[in-house]
């Protein structure tokens, strides 16, 4: 049989020297391509001493496959947001092939690096928005992205499938210290790139890891508190964007409550990539001096162990999931154990209302199971009510940018 790397074209020297960087840096590499720079792929593969760092090259060019990858639809298939999801991905994925041939877990995130392009380049037909490719790398101690608007129109499909894959392999090369071994593509007259590059304290690095399930990030909590102190008001969410309602929620609770609120946002989620460290600084620098705890508490169960006896603030759409046996892996057993945990271990719930379909749903019509609603203060709509989502806010933004 030829080996994979006779079988394409010859390698450039520029991309032995890579393969040489990560061989030296003893890194596990794992690709994925979207919409373009799919050459990147083929060129590392085709370099002697790839098989020694090249885990894995996909190619999700359907979206459908890149919400398989992902978790569910994007807002946007070309984004430095999706980008950095992808890359992610691929971070996690090159985690676990080196665990599977024998790594040792430390090792193996401290090896990994996952890369990804997203791009929007020339095709048969004339495309509406710009030209662009965006590369994300995730390693433990960094999040790179760098984005690159073409000249619409100034260069052939494969001109510009060049341009994305080398713009990959220099952030390829920069992130594992080694930026000289690779030259920027050729830019025209006009042309930027843009890049974002955060590496965040050792605390957020253990936390991405896994090897802490809990931070304080801001306001003023300890930045070196390892645990929270039982019996706080905790408001979990995912904050994207922290918005005019969640604020309201927040002083009412603390009223209710009679005591100073912290908010929780989990890094992991059951089905989606881990927050990169350019989303991790983003929503914490929307909460200034509010105090805010990332963690790794995906499941409410887990949030119960962190914070104990600790009360709950929620909308009624988390409300209405506690119970709901698709987030216990399907298993009603799970989600009875989990209803009666959360009701024996939390100090209660705050539970507010909210619209849906210009229909504004009280929390207390929601239908769950007893222990749930006598765990529960249902905040009604005299005393709340704001139609407001960051689902909305969001896509008002990315309407926005696209202008």
């Amino acid at each position: 049989m030829v080996p994979v790397e006779r079988m394409i074209h010859s390698p450039a020297p520029e991309t032995e020297r890579l393969i040489a960087a990560l061989a030296d840096a003893r890194a596990g590499l794992a690709i994925v391509s979207s919409g373009g720079g799919a050459e990147a792929i083929s060129q590392l593969v085709a370099t002697p001493g790839a098989s020694q760092v090249v885990l894995e090259g996909v190619v999700p060019y359907a979206r459908a496959a890149v919400d398989g990858l992902l978790g569910g639809s994007q807002e946007s298939y070309c984004s430095p947001r999706t980008a950095r999801r992808l890359a992610v991905a691929a971070w996690e994925r090159a985690v676990r092939l080196q665990e599977a041939a024998g790594v040792e877990p430390a090792e193996a995130r401290r090896r990994a690096v996952g890369a990804a392009v997203t791009a929007g380049l020339r095709t048969t037909r004339p495309r509406r928005g710009e030209h662009r490719a965006i590369a994300a790398v995730q390693t433990r101690v960094a999040t790179r992205v760098a984005e690159l608007v073409l000249e619409k129109e100034a260069r052939s499909r494969g001109d510009e499938e060049r341009v994305a894959a080398g713009l990959l392999l220099g952030e390829i090369a920069a992130a594992c210290g080694a930026a000289a071994v690779v030259a920027e593509p050729p830019l025209r007259a006009g042309e930027v790139i843009r890049r974002d590059v955060v590496e965040p304290p050792e605390s957020w690095r253990e936390l991405f890891a896994g090897a802490r399930t809990l931070v304080a990030a801001g306001g003023s909590l300890d930045p070196e508190s390892a645990v929270a102190a039982p019996g706080g008001l905790v408001f979990p969410g995912s904050f994207d964007p922290l918005h005019e309602g969640h604020l309201l929620m927040a002083r009412i609770a603390e009223e209710i409550a009679e005591r100073p609120l912290a908010y929780e946002l989990s890094i992991a989620n059951v089905d989606k990539p881990t927050l990169d460290y350019v989303e991790m600084r983003d929503r914490a620098a929307q909460f200034a001096d509010r105090p805010l705890w990332f963690t790794r508490a995906a499941t409410f169960v887990e949030k119960l162990a962190l914070f104990p006896r600790s009360t709950f603030v929620m909308g009624a759409d988390t409300f209405a999931r506690l119970p709901d046996p698709r987030y216990y892996g399907g298993s009603k057993a799970a989600a009875t154990r989990a209803v009666k945990a959360i009701a024996a271990k939390s100090g209660g719930l705050i539970v507010f209302g909210r619209a849906r379909d210009g229909v504004f749903e009280e929390a207390a019509a929601i239908d769950v199971p007893k222990p749930l609603r006598d765990a529960a203060y249902f905040v009604s709509q005299r005393e709340f009510r704001l139609d407001v989502s960051s689902t909305q806010l969001r896509r008002r933004a990315l309407v926005g940018s696209d202008a």
